[in-house]
């Protein structure tokens, strides 16, 4: 069987401000025709279809009708929340979803059998996929208690939490001639970040080691990291990435999707499709002299000034830089904490004094800011 991997979509993504949403509908077509070129058996969206927990219409439009097209390529479609989604909400879908042909599984349900899916190819293979969404750490202990384990047994780790439930959903991977198939969006212990993700999620406990998966499973579809990579394992691992850059710690990603081509009897074979559809992200640094000299690349651009700070500084920049969506003076530039600059005592300092010791620990040394505070606190104090 073929099976088309992808994750992370983040679609109603605002950058800096700048929403991206038609570059999502270039990224999603640009998916939709590797499927239609493809033609998978099974495509997979392993988590955070959305950017945020309430979705505009636009973003709710953009991936129904994306999930749809994907559905009439001829594949059997299966999309996963992820800890951007709002798992309820895309529940409230599954009515929607079953009449188009459609398997969404917003949230951990009460019954372990709905995360375990079984299909069959047109050309007769068979089938099954273990589809975990993602979980939070207060709501894996629920998950445990649901699928009848004792207490003692509940109060472990988050990473036992997940091993505990994989292992139930997974404890039909036994028959010799099914091809056995799992999907989550969790951080594995080892895995590379891609330098956009909600670190909140990412740390703090969330990592887990590869054994949570099942040494027969033939391939393992996670989404939440948004680089592509592989992961060692006692079976094939892999995070697919996003389709496109999701933030600037993501510019030397390349956005992709992954396909997977397997047997029951044969190992996984995997490729990474790119999806170039989407305007890269780019880095650029340098003085005002040197950034002049910098042809404007076609890209949207941080730009990292190696100038004192000064008022009218943004604004050259960015008449430079049309496309810059973050400008900020170099990191190399701003003096260290505790580097001999004096620190503001609040106890009897005024606000005019707290101000100039923050200018003077930054290394701001324009007046003109000065003056423009002051004006402005005289305004508020009067």
């Amino acid at each position: 069987m073929k099976i088309l991997h992808t994750s992370d979509w983040h679609v109603g993504k605002v950058l800096k401000g700048r929403s991206r949403a038609e570059e999502h509908k270039a990224v999603l077509a640009g998916l939709i025709e590797v499927a239609r070129r493809e033609r998978p058996d099974l495509v997979v969206v392993a988590g955070d279809l959305y950017d945020t927990a309430a979705p505009t219409p636009e973003a709710t439009r953009l991936v129904t009708r994306a999930l749809t097209a994907l559905r009439r390529t001829g594949a059997d479609v299966v999309a996963i929340g992820g800890n951007h989604d709002n798992g309820a909400a895309l529940d409230a879908l599954r009515p929607w979803a079953e009449a188009a042909g459609i398997t969404l599984r917003g949230s951990v349900r009460e019954d372990p059998d709905e995360h375990v899916i079984d299909g069959t190819t047109a050309g007769g293979e068979r089938w099954r996929l273990a589809a975990l969404p993602f979980l939070s750490q207060r709501y894996a202990v629920r998950a445990v208690e649901m699928y009848e384990l004792t207490a003692a047994e509940a109060n472990q780790t988050y990473a036992d939490h997940l091993g505990r439930i994989l292992t139930r959903l997974t404890e039909g991977f036994v028959e010799p001639d099914r091809v056995h198939l799992v999907t989550a969006h969790l951080t594995v212990v080892g895995a590379a970040t891609g330098g956009g993700e909600r670190d909140a999620h990412t740390v703090l406990g969330y990592a887990v080691p590869a054994t949570v998966f099942p040494g027969t499973a033939h391939y393992v579809a996670l989404g939440h990291l948004h680089r592509a990579q592989q992961v060692q394992g006692g079976c094939p691992i892999r995070y697919s990435g996003s389709p496109l850059a999701v933030d600037f710690g993501e510019q030397e990603n390349v956005p992709s999707v992954t396909v997977v081509e397997v047997t029951a009897t044969t190992a996984a074979q995997v490729r990474e499709v790119p999806i170039p559809a989407a305007a890269s992200l780019r880095t650029v640094r340098g003085t005002l002299a040197q950034l002049a000299e910098i042809e404007a690349p076609d890209a949207w651009l941080r730009v990292y000034v190696r100038e004192q700070p000064r008022a009218g500084l943004r604004e050259e920049v960015q008449e430079l830089f049309p496309r810059a969506l973050e400008i900020r003076i170099d990191p190399e530039l701003v003096p260290a904490s505790g580097s001999g600059t004096r620190i503001a005592q609040r106890a009897g300092r005024s606000p005019r004094e707290l101000f100039g010791d923050y200018l003077d620990g930054r290394g701001h040394t324009d007046d003109d800011v000065r003056g423009l505070f002051d004006e402005l606190f005289e305004e508020v104090e009067h």
